[in-house]
């Protein structure tokens, strides 16, 4: 069994938990990923067993637990430094980190009017604090993808930590069908078209016709 051991919640839904799996599939390494069902009387109980902040994701190496999905970003970033999940260049890296922070605590409006559900698809009106949210996404995406276009088809040219941390926004994008340029349908099709995306979306897919 890999040392690796990452729980997550039901794939459908749970935007925290894609997060890190996106970074250890990158990785290359071998693991091993548990999902919890949400929402089930037995949830709480079967989380608090495994994370000590009774949320997941967490992240089990050996006897080490990291959770929260950005800590374990960080984790891995230093622990498979060989993997450049961030990228080398230090001002660059800089802003990398800042846009990751920035979609891992902002954008509340977003995170409640149109949160992540893979299998959905409709269309919203959002609120002006929700449009507010998806135009500034479109902006840090077309800043990026401005000045790393030739270095290839990630926020940074090569995919990174912060690609991970907005996937699941681009899922959103999809299933509440908003309207986005050609620079960020780009974007979108280069986080879709992953391996890891494409199982990821699949087995949540494979989740809901379950029900």
């Amino acid at each position: 069994m890999p040392s690796l051991v990452l729980y997550v919640g039901n794939k459908n839904l749970s935007s925290w938990s894609l997060r890190p799996y996106l970074a250890l599939a990158h990785i290359g390494v071998p693991f091993d990923h548990v999902v919890i069902a949400l929402d089930t009387p037995s949830t709480a109980q079967q989380i608090a067993a495994v994370s000590p902040s009774g949320r997941v994701p967490a992240l089990h190496d050996g006897n080490l637990i990291v959770w929260d999905s950005y800590a374990i970003c960080e984790y891995l970033a230093e622990r498979f430094p060989a993997a450049k999940l961030w990228p080398e260049d230090a001002e660059t890296r800089a802003t990398a980190r800042s846009v990751s922070a920035e979609m891992h605590s902002g954008f509340a409006d977003l995170r409640r009017e149109l949160p992540m559900n893979i299998t959905a698809r409709t269309h919203v009106q959002p609120s002006v604090g929700a449009a507010r949210d998806v135009r500034r996404i479109l902006r840090i995406w077309s800043d990026c993808r401005a000045q790393f276009a030739a270095s290839g088809p990630f926020l940074f040219g090569t995919f990174s930590i912060a690609d991970a941390m907005f996937a699941p926004v681009v899922t959103r994008f999809v299933t509440y069908q908003l309207e986005v340029d050609g620079i960020a349908q780009q974007y979108m099709d280069a986080v879709l078209a992953m391996p890891a995306m494409r199982e990821w979306i699949a087995n949540a897919a494979a989740e809901t016709s379950a029900r």
